[in-house]
């Protein structure tokens, strides 16, 4: 496993769609990006802000929850991609035991934000499915990381429940 760490969440352009990247901690700096909902990309947002909510989201009653029964989750790993889609697992310690829990990646990073929990990339995925950004697409870095950071801002304050609606 190779420790990642969530570098960024941003809207693709034009297509306005949320996109995690998660980028390896040491190393060649390989970054595995994954496309999220609305939702957990406004959660992961929240989270990383510190923004508060009058009531908990969804991954902050997770996260009580698991506290509440002395869970402690030890890490989250993105395992593999599957027919476009990036699959995770919750790897927790319960009473003595450990168990693993399948998750989607965008909730998993959600709840880890909120532990402060590690996360991790499978070596056959990342080496399959990570890329490396140059300098000039360096999430941290560029002239365009202010407008992205804003066009990401505008995308998560028109969020409407009706969004979600099929």
């Amino acid at each position: 496993m190779v420790e990642m760490h969530l570098a960024a969440v941003r809207v693709e352009l034009p297509t306005n769609t949320p996109i995690l990247l998660l980028q390896e901690a040491e190393g060649a700096r390989r970054t595995l990006p994954i496309y999220i909902g609305a939702a957990e990309a406004t959660a992961i947002a929240y989270a990383l802000q510190g923004v508060p909510t009058a009531r908990p989201m969804t991954h902050d009653l997770m996260r009580d929850i698991l506290g509440e029964l002395g869970a402690v989750v030890d890490c989250v790993v993105i395992t593999e991609l599957r027919e476009n889609t990036f699959f995770a697992e919750l790897r927790l310690t319960l009473g003595g035991r450990r168990h693993t829990v399948s998750a989607r990646p965008s909730d998993a990073i959600a709840l880890a934000t909120r532990l402060g929990t590690t996360i991790y990339a499978e070596e056959a995925l990342l080496d399959a499915e990570g890329v490396v950004l140059q300098p000039d697409d360096e999430p941290d870095a560029g002239p365009d990381q202010d407008e992205l950071e804003r066009k990401f801002r505008e995308f998560i304050e028109g969020v409407k429940p009706e969004d979600f609606s099929p």
